[in-house]
């Protein structure tokens, strides 16, 4: 066991959101969730940027091409979150207006999701740890082919110090204590969880007498 592992956790204070390439085009080459599942949980995961106010940057790839415009959900929920509309660069880190747009926030923590996940996810995800910064892959909002590409870019990630979490960890570990927003919290995970709602339901049916 690794004595020197420092468990440093995602701050609401040090983190920032990319959402690269979910575009309507690349969306339909998802094939390691099922279509309603995965927009659910690309979704459920910009809420969280919303809810926990991260900044939140998003990118697309030759949007004139095969790939296709933004989920249109994702640029009403940040109609002012920097929108970097890459020309050609398949690796987002090559463009200058998309590291600069990370830059601009300070923050150090890039909690990062796209498709397709072996290349759109995993590009910027190891070129930002070369930068120095702390990566966070989204496995369940990030999506590709079929599991064996999944899983070869997930180890590929790891090896280079990437870490894996789901949007529901992230969101737990943002919040930290239930005591700082319960109702908020809550209503969060009901929206995109709908057996959450089921917990809420008896919370709620206890606290409110």
């Amino acid at each position: 066991m690794d004595k020197t592992f420092k468990y440093n956790r995602l701050s609401k204070a040090d983190a920032a959101i990319l959402m690269v390439d979910h575009q309507a085009g690349l969306i339909s080459l998802v094939q390691d969730f099922s279509p309603n599942e995965f927009k659910n949980n690309v979704l459920a995961l910009a809420a969280c940027g919303k809810y926990f106010k991260l900044p939140t940057i998003l990118t697309t790839s030759f949007e004139d091409g095969p790939n296709g415009p933004l989920v249109p959900e994702l640029k009403e929920m940040f109609p002012d979150a920097p929108y970097v509309a890459r020309p050609g660069n398949i690796n987002a880190w090559d463009n200058e207006d998309f590291v600069n747009a990370i830059k601009k926030t300070g923050r150090k923590q890039l909690i990062i999701a796209g498709v397709v996940t072996e290349v759109c996810v995993a590009f910027p995800a190891l070129s930002a740890i070369e930068a120095g910064y702390e990566v966070f892959v989204v496995t369940d909002a990030s999506g590709t082919f079929n599991e064996v590409t999944r899983d070869a870019a997930w180890m590929r990630m790891q090896a280079a110090g990437v870490q894996m979490m789901s949007w529901f960890g992230v969101a737990c570990e943002l919040h930290r204590d239930w005591r700082n927003d319960i109702e908020g919290l809550g209503a969060l995970f009901s929206n995109y969880i709908p057996n959450y709602r089921n917990l809420m339901t008896s919370y709620f049916a206890i606290t409110k007498k």
